[in-house]
């Protein structure tokens, strides 16, 4: 998915609104259940400022409802958290998310299908993060989350499309 809105670990305070859209379109089976662009909403699950002596900043973020179509589904996903890194050489400066960060975990959609909700962590956004500096998630960083529940929703007939 890609965040819309523009979070940091210093400015962000916990139940904050996180605003989101899915990336890429989910596609089962060759139809589109879920478009590109589909309304994600959440809030910030916690927000920890960098510490002086110890202590990394950091910034949560747990997402709980889908708009598809119009039609807003509730949903409940994985707590996604970003960390700031140990040291300025680990800073995440390459266009995207580090795996360092631990934070970007594979999203699956609904039993058995495995269908994906979330993109490939990278691309525009970048999450920069060194010690004693804040975490920042500019808008337009793009992070996988993964649902805790099956979603069902409506999909057009494949004629109506």
């Amino acid at each position: 998915m890609t965040v819309l809105s523009n979070l940091a670990s210093n400015t962000s305070k916990v139940e904050d609104v996180v605003k989101a859209s899915l990336a890429k379109p989910l596609v089962i089976d060759g139809v589109t259940a879920v478009p590109q662009g589909a309304e994600i909403r959440g809030v910030v699950s916690d927000a920890k400022q960098s510490g002086r002596v110890k202590g990394k900043a950091s910034i949560g973020l747990a997402f709980d409802r889908l708009t598809v179509r119009g039609e807003s589904h509730q949903i409940e996903t994985a707590p996604v958290v970003l960390e700031a890194q140990d040291k300025k050489s680990d800073d995440v400066k390459k266009g995207g998310i580090g795996a360092g960060l631990g934070a970007v975990v594979g999203g699956i959609a609904g039993g058995g299908t495995g269908a994906a909700i979330g993109a490939v962590a990278g691309g525009t956004g970048a999450v920069l993060g060194t010690k004693g500096r804040e975490i920042e998630v500019p808008a337009g960083t793009v992070v996988n989350v993964l649902l805790q529940s099956p979603l069902t929703v409506k999909v057009p007939n494949k004629q109506a499309q």
